[in-house]
């Protein structure tokens, strides 16, 4: 099975924790140059010190606040212009949970602006170069909520949903030029962001974080968190030359737990 990536360039968001960081070294050890986006320069310095290196290798960091979608643009055309991108990795933090009730409209926004319009920028930054190479990747890390909407998340259910129709609706368009659009939908994964949505279900429901965690065990037939390195192994098949025939599909790396085909 063809996994090499040596000479291929991805661009990992938000890869300072959690998956992105996880995709990053994935992607790294498959022989990929990677550049780590995210806001904090000293947190990628960090994870840029971890990632496999070897002969000419080489990885870089570049920084963009996800908020301001104007400055995610600028920095993808930068991006673009040092080196050719073949990999586009798609990974932002979710919007604050909550029932969809409840929600400000301004979260839709917001959710909406750091989540498809941010990634849209990065897209047309780096299709060209796909294009020309006849070989791209774009992995957007979403969330099972896509097949199956998860309680207390309704803004993200919402925005996860809309990356998804955009996602496809690429995949059409861009096959022909061998370039493939798919989806990651990580399960409970054990990162920061899921023990602080366990906090947050703690606190509304007047329970202990624990018993949150003990909940959500029970509904995974693999009685366990996923693993971070997990899904960061499920992008860089996704990425690799082995995965070319597969596009405009979701992946649920969830142990099991979705209970839709």
């Amino acid at each position: 099975m063809n996994l090499d990536l040596h000479g291929k360039h991805a661009v990992v968001c938000g890869s300072s924790q959690g998956i992105g960081k996880a995709a990053a070294i994935s992607l790294a050890q498959c022989g990929a140059n990677i550049t780590l986006l995210s806001r904090n320069t000293d947190s990628l310095n960090l994870v840029k010190s971890e990632l496999h290196q070897e002969g000419d290798q080489s990885h870089h960091v570049a920084t963009a606040d996800f908020t301001d979608p104007e400055s995610v643009r600028n920095v993808a055309q930068k991006i673009a212009s040092a080196s050719p991108v073949h990999i586009l990795v798609n990974n932002t933090g979710g919007p604050p949970s909550g029932p969809l009730l409840d929600a400000d409209v301004q979260a839709l926004i917001n959710g909406f602006s750091q989540h498809v319009v941010c990634n849209h920028h990065l897209m047309q930054a780096f299709v060209p170069s796909m294009k020309a190479a006849n070989y791209g990747r774009i992995i957007n890390i979403i969330s099972t909520s896509v097949k199956q909407p998860i309680p207390n998340l309704g803004v993200s259910n919402t925005i996860r949903g809309a990356v998804a129709s955009w996602a496809k609706t690429l995949a059409t368009e861009l096959g022909g030029f061998g370039i493939t659009v798919n989806n990651v939908l990580p399960g409970f994964t054990d990162t920061v962001r899921l023990s602080s949505l366990f906090e947050a279900n703690a606190k509304r429901q007047s329970t202990t974080p624990d018993v949150i965690k003990a909940n959500a065990l029970a509904t995974i037939p693999a009685k366990r968190l996923g693993l971070a390195s997990e899904l960061g192994d499920a992008v860089a098949f996704l990425a690799s030359p082995a995965a070319g025939y597969i596009n405009g599909i979701n992946l649920p790396v969830d142990g099991g737990r979705l209970g839709t085909l």
